[in-house]
């Protein structure tokens, strides 16, 4: 079962650090610790950033890490991925 709670929080950890606003799902690339590759894993939930890049329903621009992050959780959920 997937912790939601557990995984925003290693969103926003993951995120935080893009310099807002961003434009473009590349304004995240150098704030992840392992690029592209960086894993996000809760429960049965498991998925890279680039795969989480394929999911993602929401629209750039975003003025701050709540606001990506809160349309991340949306499409995730509204896929039934979490």
């Amino acid at each position: 079962m997937v912790d939601k709670e557990e995984l925003r929080s290693q969103f926003v950890e993951a995120f935080e650090e893009a310099d807002y606003p961003i434009s473009s799902p590349m304004d995240l690339v150098p704030a992840l610790p392992s690029g592209p590759s960086t894993k996000f894993e809760s429960g049965d939930f498991s998925m890279t950033a680039m795969e989480l890049n394929t999911k993602l329903d929401g629209e750039f621009p975003y003025e701050s890490v709540d606001d990506f992050v809160d349309d991340v959780m949306s499409s995730l959920e509204d896929q039934d991925l979490i």
